[in-house]
């Protein structure tokens, strides 16, 4: 239900965008089919330049507005949207007003703006862009989707896809056609924290499930009233700094920036994504809006992109003010543009393009390289159909917000969970016992919906998605005997309360919420890999009541939790589920659904010793008084429980030699040999057991997601081929050697041999 607050913001909203004198239509309005090239040919500089320009919307409107919030409901500012869109016709609006609108919102707030093009003399559409990352979340009433690693843990090609597919309609539902999202990052490092935003640490699955999610937004047209344009973010290395800190340097040797890197990226072009976003910080001392090897030789070059590259926020200042590597904010520009940059995410302010001008008319930067961006940047508003419908009327979106789209992000949610233990199989409960409901997560939709969720750092959840349940609340409504008391709280300014290890004597179980609260980018920035003191400290004296816990850790990246886990009879990995994350939770515990989620990561057990599944040999070796490598994971990747059991068998290889060129045909026999109906996620690891660059001890090259009733049976296959056996030498090229090379299913392995 709406609450007070938002129900008045709304109507306000409506009565106090102004009707600027934009209604009328120019007659010579464009049609989808206008020539770029003739309208390139019409454009002055200064029109050139504007299309360059994306600005950020408390730019034009009145009041103070923050990334937090806005001191006055959402109010457009007509002598500043008479600045920005007519006096330097800029080309591109993004954000949101610091909070959430409802679609109609959107529709009036993007359809004044479009009007405003119309006093342009070309009348070129703006193109709006959003961060719809896991649903349109700044969107009320829209469906929010777990987060990316939760749809990393699914496994789920198919369903990624959907979902993508129903953000894209929904998105659109909202007049905004331009979606930054997927995150194609390769999530290493835990301690980022932006990790909760990659599909995971594996280069295979991002790969894969990015294609899917571009697939979703994209269709096979961007322009359709029900896709949008998909954005491959943020290219390229963003998600490894050293430090672990959002936007500080990262350090990637060329080969394995070519071999882990660089494939999601080359999946997403391959996949006709529109737009790329480029990362905030450096490689190897270049920052990335700075490099044109980077950003031209490989990106558009090697990969064959021909979209717009568009800049993170305020990064070509950030060359001047926080990377030192240009003396002046008008250097910076010239640097940028000579890079590869097309559009400018400013976004405070109109110097880019007065610099912008003044370079080109100072002869540094031609108006050749100029008319290249535009260019690109004038045929995606005409992919995207902008020239002829620059907005969606709501009313012909039946489904947004619909049940059917609830049910398949519960869906999502579910698949995501991940079943790390359940010792003696207490898992899953009957419904007639008393349940504890206890920790910082338990009663709170910000862990459920994390950063990104109708503001910036997610921090309005409680307001927006009151009409959904917290894990207090989805337990209460199932009548089950639950007793909830809060314990304790995510920073430990509360302490623990007493209350909580009372109750925990006269239950039979306990349910305990730790993890994180919202957070994104650098507010999420922390020093230590480990849950905070007072939930582990809590955790402690709830077992010492000897009631059975079951741990549901929601966090954004893997918190070390090795203190407690032998303390814990049952683990859930929940990541960041989504506002259907609590009654998600409620099916898997009560037995209504079959946990199935698998972990992308690998989960430390120790804060310093961060090592990936695909880790090298000499990672984990181990001989006695000798050498130990301290491989010694909590859990490791892939790893996921479920309450039936698989057997794997009759692992075939349809050659046991094949030449470099070739492919091989693997299949494998998997059976659901317990007594309850549950899906698998069959993954194909391979092993090249010898090579000239040191080979990982395993890879992910194959995953399919199947689902079968006791007692029955599938065969699954899969194709290597080129792209599964090959790996980056030291010249930088992909090369598939001869040798043997073994495959994993299970717990299954059998090996064929490349020859020349």
């Amino acid at each position: 239900m709406m609450t007070k607050q938002i129900l008045a913001a709304s109507i306000c909203l409506l009565l106090t965008i102004p009707a600027f004198s934009f209604q009328k239509k120019s007659k010579n309005k464009r049609s989808k089919t206008v020539d770029i090239e003739q309208l390139l040919s019409e454009m002055s500089l200064e029109e050139k330049v504007g299309q360059m320009t994306q600005i950020t919307l408390d730019v034009i409107t009145k009041g103070k507005t923050t990334p937090y919030g806005s001191d006055l409901p959402m109010q457009l500012d007509p002598a500043a949207v008479q600045k920005v869109l007519i006096d330097y016709k800029v080309g591109s609006i993004l954000n949101t007003p610091g909070m959430a609108l409802k679609k109609e919102e959107w529709y009036q707030l993007v359809k004044e703006l479009q009007e405003a093009t119309q006093k342009t003399p070309r009348q070129i559409p703006i193109v709006y862009g959003i961060d719809a990352i896991h649903g349109v979340n700044y969107t009320q009433g829209a469906t929010l989707f777990p987060q990316q690693i939760g749809l990393a843990a699914t496994f789920n090609y198919d369903l990624v896809k959907e979902l993508g597919a129903i953000s894209a309609y929904e998105t659109r539902a909202s007049s905004l056609p331009w979606n930054f999202s997927p995150v194609l990052g390769l999530g290493k490092n835990p301690l980022w924290p932006r990790l909760y935003e990659t599909f995971g640490e594996d280069t295979y699955l991002g790969k894969e499930l990015g294609r899917a999610m571009i697939e979703g937004y994209q269709g096979d047209n961007i322009g359709a009233k029900d896709k949008v344009a998909a954005c491959m973010k943020h290219y390229l290395g963003y998600s490894v700094p050293l430090s672990g800190k959002d936007r500080t340097p990262a350090w990637i040797p060329e080969r394995e920036l070519r071999q882990y890197f660089l494939p999601q990226f080359q999946a997403a072009v391959d996949a006709g994504v529109a737009t790329v976003m480029i990362n905030s910080g450096e490689i190897n001392g270049t920052p990335v809006h700075a490099n044109k090897y980077l950003l031209t030789t490989v990106l558009r070059d090697e990969l064959g992109f021909e979209g717009v590259a568009v800049t993170d926020w305020a990064d070509i200042d950030y060359l001047y003010t926080r990377h030192k590597v240009a003396s002046s904010k008008k250097e910076a520009v010239r640097m940028a543009i000579e890079a590869g940059i097309d559009m400018s995410m400013v976004p405070h302010h109109l110097e880019f393009a007065d610099h912008l001008i003044e370079l080109v008319k100072e002869g540094k930067i031609s108006e050749e390289r100029i008319d290249l961006s535009v260019r690109r940047i004038l045929k995606f508003k005409q992919k995207l159909d902008l020239f002829e419908n620059p907005t969606n009327n709501p009313k012909n979106y039946p489904k947004f917000g619909s049940t059917e789209f609830a049910e398949r992000s519960k869906i999502a949610a579910i698949e995501s969970f991940t079943l790390l233990k359940n010792k003696g199989n207490i898992l899953p409960l009957a419904k007639d016992k008393k349940i504890l409901i206890t920790g910082p997560g338990a009663n709170s939709m910000r862990p459920l919906n994390g950063g990104w969720s109708y503001n910036w750092q997610g921090s309005d959840a409680e307001k927006y998605a009151e009409e959904h349940h917290t894990i207090k609340e989805a337990f209460e409504a199932t009548k089950a005997q639950i007793t909830y008391i809060p314990g304790t709280t995510f920073d430990g300014d509360t302490g623990i309360q007493q209350q909580a290890l009372d109750a925990a004597k006269s239950s039979d179980y306990i349910l305990l919420c730790l993890g994180e609260n919202s957070y994104t980018e650098t507010p999420g920035n922390f020093n230590r890999l480990e849950m905070p003191r007072n939930q582990l400290d809590f955790a402690k004296a709830l077992a010492e009541t000897g009631t059975k816990i079951i741990l549901v850790l929601l966090e954004g990246r893997p918190l070390v939790f090795s203190e407690i886990e032998p303390l814990v009879d049952a683990v859930f990995q929940g990541y960041i589920p989504g506002n259907y994350g609590a009654d998600a939770l409620v099916d898997l515990v009560f037995g209504n659904a079959n946990p199935s989620g698998r972990l992308p990561y690998n989960y430390p057990k120790h804060p310093n010793a961060i090592v990936s599944y695909n880790h090298k040999h000499t990672e984990s070796i181990k001989i006695p008084n000798y050498y130990d490598a301290d491989y010694d994971q909590q859990y490791e990747f892939g790893d996921g429980l479920s309450y039936t059991t698989f057997s794997y068998s009759d692992l075939k290889v349809t050659n046991d030699k094949i030449r470099m060129n070739e492919s091989v045909e693997i299949s494998v026999n998997v059976t659901n040999t317990g007594n309850r109906k549950g899906k698998e996620s069959v993954l194909l690891f391979l092993k090249d057991l010898y090579a000239t660059i040191s080979p990982e001890v395993r890879s992910l090259k194959g995953f399919k997601k199947i689902e079968l009733e006791p007692g029955a049976s599938q065969t699954v296959s899969f194709t290597l081929g080129k792209d599964e056996l090959s790996f980056v030498t030291n010249d930088y090229k992909w090369t598939v050697e001869p040798g043997d090379f073994e495959v994993q299913i299970g717990d299954q392995t059998t090996r064929f041999e490349v020859i020349k």
